[in-house]
């Protein structure tokens, strides 16, 4: 359980620096916040082991989290201004 809580925690302080970062209005909730910063890590994590940088099983590092999560805000941010 305390696992599942650090994990919320993580994506929400990853989430909301990548949110602060990136320029531009990006409205979303607590909830979508802590999904960014989550899938952002697991983004990070997953092309660090594809490039050898991280050993499976170790998690991503807090800047390639960041760098992760901001490069969904940037595809985010495109699908939503092409829908409108």
């Amino acid at each position: 359980m305390l696992a599942f809580i650090g994990t919320l925690i993580v994506g929400l302080v990853v989430g909301l620096i990548a949110r602060a970062i990136k320029p531009g209005d990006d409205s979303m909730g607590w909830i979508m916040t802590i999904v960014l910063g989550i899938a952002g890590s697991l983004i990070a994590g997953y092309v660090g082991r594809a490039l050898g940088w991280y050993q499976p099983g170790q998690p991503a590092g807090w800047i390639a989290s960041v760098i992760g999560a901001i490069i969904l805000l940037v595809i985010y941010g495109m699908i939503r201004s092409r829908r409108t």
